[in-house]
Order: structure tokens, then sequence, then C-alpha cells
């Protein structure tokens, strides 16, 4: 059983906090299963888009775990926005959360490479 997207996002602030770092949920999605979009900044400016992983990337044993992608990095906040804007207009119950710490983002949360 996967967990609801409230939860995880609650789950994923928690281990950003705990790492020294700073997040906030930019926008409040579907409580159940709206997609998490997660914006990185990193303590330089950099900015990178993570979006949920294409369903290929999912392993046979676990499809449940939540997998990300990058999808824009490093990138400029317009460019973030823009695509933010079209990924509100295919799916408006979307999340997307900030977060900047000096961690590498695979402790925080699964990044997949298809």
């Amino acid at each position: 059983m996967r967990v609801t997207s409230d939860l995880w996002v609650s789950a994923l602030l928690r281990r950003v906090q705990s790492a020294g770092g700073f997040g906030a949920v930019l926008r409040r999605g579907a409580s159940e299963a709206g997609a998490i979009f997660i914006v990185s900044r990193s303590r330089l400016g950099e900015v990178t888009l993570y979006g949920p992983a294409p369903q290929v990337a999912y392993e046979e044993g676990k499809p449940q775990e939540r997998g990300f992608s990058e999808m824009l990095g490093p990138a400029d906040d317009a460019a973030i926005e823009a695509k933010l804007e079209k990924e509100r207009r295919f799916d408006p119950d979307l999340w997307v959360v900030e977060i900047e710490t000096g961690r590498p983002h695979e402790e925080l949360f699964p990044v997949r490479t298809s």
C-alpha cells in the first residue's frame, strides 16, 4: 500500500529539517494521491526540479514506493515556474515542495534514472 501524498510530504520535510535544511510546501495538492514535485535549491543558489519518475523506473518488488527523476536542472526560477505551470494545467492536484539542504538529495528522497 502506498502512503498518501500528504504523509509523504510531511515525512520529507521532517527529513530535511533533521538534516539541518529548510523546506516548505509551495502548493498543496490532493491529500490522497496528488503528484509531488520537488524544487531543490542548493546553498549556492542552483535550482533543480524533480518530478514523479516514469512507471518503468519503479522496482518490480517495490512498486508502491515513490520515485523521482530530475526534470530540470540546474535551471533558473523562471524555467522552473514555467515547467510547473505546464504540469499544473495537466494535473491541478499536484504538490510543489521546495527544499534547501546541504545533504545530497539521494539521502532525502529516491531518485531514479531510467
